[in-house]
Order: C-alpha cells, then structure tokens, then sequence
C-alpha cells in the first residue's frame, strides 16, 4: 500500500540552554528543555497514529545533549531522520519539503503538543483537495503547512518568519503562486510559559502537560 502523504516535522534537538529559552526564568534550562522534548514526542505519537504516510523529522542539534534523549532515539526509529539544510529558517523549511520527494506533504513543527491525528488527517486532505493548507497560529505564525506540491514551499523563500505577520505573509506567499488555501483550525505554539499552562491544561495526561507540571513558580508547582 503506497504512502499519501508525508508528515514532515521539522525539530529542534532539545538540548538544556538552548530549548524553550523564553519559558525562564519560571523554569530552568533543564525543565525548559524537558518541556520541549516532551512537546516533540508528544507530537511524534500523533503522527505514528496517522495510517498510509511516510513520516520524516527534519532536526537540527545534538540530540546527544538532548533532555529525553534515549526515548527520542526510541521513537526515532519510526522516522526518516533527516539533516535541515539551509543558511536561514525559511530556506531550512524549502529544502525540508523538497526532500520528502514526490508526495503531498504537511509540515508542522514541535511547538504544538496538543495536535491530534485527526488534525493531521484534515491537514493531507485538505492538500489534497486543494493546492495547500496552513494552520495559523494565536500568535501570527502558523504552526501547519500542507502542499500538494513540496516545491511550492518556494513560496516560503522571502517570508519572515517568527514576526507576528508570519502567518499572514505566508498566505500571501501561496496566494501569489497561484495555489488555493484551504485554512486549517488555530493553535497556539508554546513560546512564554503562559502558553505551556494553557496548552498543557487542553491535553491532560500527555508528557507535555507532566513536563509543564514540574516547573515551579516560588516553590508552587504550575497545573
């Protein structure tokens, strides 16, 4: 049986120091990486529940020095692990999709634990349907990028991104080439600590609302 899709995430080793950086001072180096590596295996297991897609992690980092670091490898193996290339995020996120090969591909990244298989699922129909599909996100950005055709992440190369018009720069991008958009439901990415209590609130059990629940704010624990 032959793939739809690819599922695409594109990851950050998530290593003390330099993970979730914005969540200190409430939490450590250590708990804000703990935090970003459980937001990306949560989001690994939503994407091994979506059937018929081949499934690959652009990462960046040392995921020697990463929090999770023996449990990441575990689910690893599940994935097609590939190098990010580019001199910029942007040109990262171009050549990200160019190398998943010929299959519609959505891209997400690990900012957004509470994303579900059937959020995935509505993603590649959506793209298939269409020429494209985005999920915008609460703070501009977009946390969801589905293409019919990875070679129109070209539309990504003179965007800007982490500003809070990314998102809507970015639809303007796919509009430009021609492509209907087919809009997918907001998320919010966890960037403050605000948005790790309240995203972890939304997926209780998951090991990103564990994670979120350990830091402490003098001495009282966040839930």
């Amino acid at each position: 049986m032959t793939d739809r899709a690819g599922v695409l995430v594109v990851a950050k080793a998530p290593v003390p120091g330099l993970a979730k950086t914005r969540l200190t001072p409430a939490a450590t180096p250590e708990q804000a990486a703990e935090v970003a590596a459980a937001s990306l295996l949560d989001t690994l297991d939503a994407v091994l529940s979506v059937p018929r897609v081949r499934r690959v992690v652009a990462m960046t980092g040392d995921l020697e020095k990463a929090a999770q670091a023996t449990e990441l490898r575990r689910v690893l193996r599940w994935f097609d692990v590939i190098p990010q290339r580019g001199n910029n995020f942007a040109e990262r996120l171009v050549n990200a999709h160019r190398d998943v090969a010929d299959l519609p591909v959505v891209q997400i990244g690990m900012d957004t634990p509470q994303v579900t298989p059937w959020l995935l699922g509505s993603a590649i129909a959506a793209a298939h349907t269409g020429d494209a599909a985005l999920g915008l996100a609460e703070d501009g950005g977009w946390w969801a990028l589905g293409l019919k055709d990875p070679l129109h992440a070209m539309a990504l190369q003179h965007v800007p991104m982490s500003q809070p018009d990314t998102g809507s720069r970015t639809l303007d991008a796919l509009h430009d080439l021609g492509l209907h958009v087919s809009p997918l439901p907001m998320l919010s990415d966890v960037d403050t600590i605000d948005d790790a209590r309240r995203v972890a609130a939304s997926v209780p059990g998951s090991r990103f609302a564990a994670a979120v629940a350990a830091i402490s704010t003098a001495g009282q624990p966040i839930s």
